[in-house]
């Protein structure tokens, strides 16, 4: 595996996504970089030792800040807020999700601002390293003052005392840590609020819907190309002059794609209409917005992984604590509240897509229902109209599920988090959204290629016209899209499908032309 080294180089979105697939291996970077750390854990010992009145470390949490700790208890009040903490629900984020979260965490403590200890983020490394993964319920956090209650999992598997999954099995991070020869650590003053007060779940869940944002759009593109030419509609629609008139730079991007599949359809074909609808001709006008925003959201969720975002943080220059409010996840509530509503209106396009390869009114001659059945059997077979049902279906539960969380602020703890960011809450929608459209994605890639095989079978497709990117796709398409010449139940193979696209396992040769 290759190496991501934290308190190094700039931790990017690739990054969170490797160490979440188990593609790289986390490593804390040597010399400067532990200095930074270890220095800010001086501080907190030099202000405990002095008696100063720091939140969270010599007061209480939250509302209770005016609520001064005695200095006897003070080493005992962090191992409190991991407890009282611990009490979320819903599903339990995934092996993926959890190493997501555990990096960006990491990523943020080795700022050097948050005043834990090198013992502590060398056990979050080692944890990453080993695969020792806390059991982090998804919900319970309002996105500030951070991620609280979800990280509090991270925070007590740290100290040895919360479920985690090792090995295949479910154990007390302590028997976990023993098994690989480590050991947990005492959370000093500050640092379970400085594992918990931060925006780490939110943006390590961000950081996996942008790369599936990502490769969705790239698919669209795909699907709209195969669409097209099974429908043997008219390629011109995707010329370069056109980009060139409306310049948005996603739109031409997604234009050049499709046009670049496309090259042999448009070298050796009439079209039969003027103009194809919508869903067909203004696909990259779809997309293109999708891909224009990337970027945006990449620069957000990005400075969100690179960023000192708990509170209180400690200046390096003279050691004076600053409170603050960098938990607040507005960033990233916006970028997953935006990231849903473009995927989601990308699901919707191909949808509308599917929709007219189905109907022989609107396909051009294919097969109604795209069926491959022939002969006196034809009439009992029903190819994918059940196939279109599910997508309506798993489309529409997509575009409700755009309505923005940020929007959705509560008042909450004695109205001290009395404006809250709801990142954590959009970023789970934002995956959801992203698994309902990657569903759809799957079907659609089902039918257009069910399309383009039935106009190969009737000698109206040609490899001439298919061109060779499009062919090796086809070929690649058929080890795991089945020929559908009679019923048969398609969950199986859709569920197939939809993996390889979450997993970015649907590798697309997409030179622009």
């Amino acid at each position: 595996m290759s190496t991501v080294e934290f308190g190094g180089a700039r931790i990017t979105i690739e990054d969170i996504w490797n160490l979440a697939h188990r593609k790289s291996e986390a490593r804390i970077a040597g010399g400067d970089a532990r200095a930074r750390v270890a220095h800010s854990a001086e501080i907190v010992d030099g202000l405990v030792a002095s008696g100063a009145t720091v939140y969270g470390i010599t007061t209480g949490y939250g509302d209770s800040c005016e609520t001064e700790i005695p200095a006897e208890l003070v080493k005992e009040l962090p191992i409190h807020l991991t407890r009282y903490h611990r009490c979320g629900m819903g599903r339990i984020l995934t092996d993926e999700e959890t190493r997501a979260v555990l990096a960006v965490r990491l990523a943020n403590l080795m700022q050097g601002w948050s005043g834990v200890s090198v013992a502590l983020v060398e056990l979050l490394a080692a944890m990453l390293q080993h695969d020792i993964l806390p059991e982090i319920p998804a919900e319970g956090s309002v996105g500030a003052s951070g991620d609280l209650t979800p990280l509090s999992y991270v925070a007590a598997s740290l100290a040895g005392e919360s479920w985690v999954r090792f090995e295949g099995e479910r154990m007390i991070s302590a028997k976990a840590f023993a098994k690989a020869g480590i050991k947990p650590i005492t959370l000093r003053p500050k640092e379970a609020l400085a594992v918990m007060n931060g925006t780490a779940v939110m943006t390590g869940l961000a950081a996996l819907a942008f790369r599936r944002a990502e490769n969705l759009a790239r698919l669209a593109c795909r699907i709209t190309s195969m669409a097209t030419l099974a429908i043997l509609g008219n390629p011109a629609h995707f010329d370069k002059r056109l980009a060139d008139a409306k310049p948005h730079p996603g739109q031409a991007k997604a234009m050049a794609r499709i046009r670049g599949d496309l090259k042999a359809y448009l070298a050796n074909s009439e079209p039969s209409r003027i103009q194809d609808r919508y869903s067909i001709r203004c696909a990259p006008h779809v997309i293109g917005v999708l891909e224009d925003m990337l970027p945006a959201f990449r620069g957000l969720i990005e400075t969100e992984i690179n960023s000192a975002n708990d509170n209180p943080l400690f200046d390096p220059a003279d050691g004076r604590p600053l409170h603050g409010g960098h938990f607040y996840g507005g960033h990233i509530c916006f970028a997953m509240d935006g990231l849903k509503t473009l995927t989601a209106n990308v699901a919707d396009l191909l949808d509308r897509q599917l929709a007219l390869l189905v109907d022989k009114r609107y396909s051009n001659g294919l097969p109604q229902n795209l069926s491959g059945s022939e002969g006196a059997r034809a009439a009992i077979n029903h190819g994918l109209k059940a196939v279109q049902i599910a997508v309506s279906a798993w489309t529409a539960e997509a575009l409700k599920l755009t309505m923005p969380a940020s929007v959705f602020s509560r008042s909450t703890e004695c109205h001290n988090q009395d404006k809250v960011s709801m990142g954590t809450i959009a970023a789970r929608d934002a995956l959801r959204v992203l698994e309902l459209c990657e569903q759809v994605a799957a079907a659609s890639l089902m039918a257009v290629t069910q399309g383009v095989r039935l106009r190969q079978r009737a000698g109206e497709v040609s490899a001439a016209m298919l061109g060779t990117r499009l062919e090796a796709f086809m070929a690649e398409a058929g080890a795991i899209i089945p020929v559908l010449n009679g019923d048969t139940p398609l969950d199986a193979a859709l569920g197939r499908i939809t993996t390889a696209i979450r997993d970015g396992a649907v590798v697309l040769d997409q030179e622009e032309a």
